[in-house]
């Protein structure tokens, strides 16, 4: 009987079972868990770091305002031609529109990108600038008359790109780019749970707290070049913080590689984030998220569960085993039996 019930079968399925039916439950939410230890670990998290462009919001921005500040209506043609050789998710809402007004583009030359800031070219012998804020300040290009415009942009949460021909401001342009239905209940659900929630942004501090407002965020890391990104993440660590991040761009690839666990949104993302991601969420729905995070914590319940029952079960069996008192079906209840218990308490999970 002492041999029957020292048997460690129900230790050795507590464990596996458990994460079995977590993975399995992951996938039927459109949540993949590439490791087993990811899912016990993913509801410890104390802080989720969302990167802002297609994961707080839709990643399809739209051209809504434009001010020019020169005699010229070829402005957005301009713009265009610059953005037609982006790869920025801004840039397509500049050639959305421009498609729509059957505008053609120009064929410029000497294009660069300046990351994080914006985009050069010449055309007709002239140099254009396109890019934010921190682009005009470093080139020395007055702004001062579009400092109003500037304003109503981000205080709507409208991502702001100058304009700027031959060291003159030429027009302002504005792209907002809308959050997803889901994201105000996410961010409710995680801060719920006790979690700090925290938006990562290239934009400027305004635009970025507009955004984050209407998605009900109260913490925002702002104006943060691409390669920054990993810093903002290492910069938490370092303050003893478990950290996740949330991203979907290539871009996001590093900072996800850094993080203790990176999520990627595997909808709409790219096979970089998808690839350097811990767990991936198969849609572009960000109330995912907070369900993954419930799925973990469930499933780490369970595992200690089935631990402490079998554990519990088997002591005292064992003690009245060592003493003469256990008969053989004690002691194959002890095995047997509670390694059926462990399994049926995995499958609620």
């Amino acid at each position: 009987s002492v041999l029957v019930i020292a048997c460690p079968c129900a230790l050795g399925l507590a464990t596996p079972t458990a994460i079995m039916v977590g993975t399995g439950l992951g996938a039927e939410h459109g949540i993949l868990y590439k490791r087993g230890d990811v899912l016990e670990l993913a509801h410890q998290a104390q802080v989720l770091v969302f990167d802002k462009t297609g994961t707080i919001t839709q990643g399809k921005p739209q051209l809504s305002s434009s001010y020019t500040y020169a005699q010229t209506n070829h402005a957005l043609q301009v713009l265009a031609s610059l953005e037609a050789k982006s790869e920025h998710p801004l840039g397509q809402a500049i050639l959305d529109a421009a498609k729509e007004e059957h505008i053609d583009l120009l064929e410029m030359e000497n294009f660069s990108s300046l990351t994080g800031r914006g985009l050069t070219a010449n055309y007709g012998g002239k140099v254009y600038l396109a890019g934010n804020q921190t682009l005009m300040d470093e080139e020395g290009i007055d702004i001062h008359l579009a400092k109003a415009d500037l304003e109503d942009l981000t205080q709507d949460g409208q991502t702001p790109i100058f304009l700027a021909e031959d060291g003159q401001l030429l027009a302002l342009f504005g792209v907002a780019d809308r959050i997803k239905e889901d994201s105000l209940e996410m961010v409710a659900s995680l801060e719920k749970m006790g979690k700090k929630v925290i938006m990562l942004t290239g934009d400027n501090e305004r635009t970025a707290q507009a955004i984050a407002k209407k998605a009900g965020i109260q913490q925002i890391i702002s104006q943060v070049l691409p390669q920054e990104k990993s810093r903002v993440i290492q910069d938490l660590q370092a303050e003893g913080k478990s950290v996740i991040m949330v991203g979907d761009g290539i871009n996001d690839a590093p900072a996800l590689a850094t993080a203790d666990i990176g999520i990627a949104m595997g909808g709409i993302g790219s096979d970089a984030a998808v690839e350097a991601a811990d767990i991936v969420i198969m849609t572009d729905e960000p109330s995912k998220i907070a369900t993954a995070m419930r799925i973990s914590k469930k499933t780490l319940t369970i595992v200690k569960q089935n631990i402490v029952f079998a554990l519990a079960v088997k002591f005292a069996v064992l003690g009245m085993g060592a003493a003469g008192m256990a008969t053989m079906w004690e002691a194959v209840f002890a095995d047997v039996g509670v390694s059926v218990i462990a399994i049926l308490n995995a499958i609620r999970t």
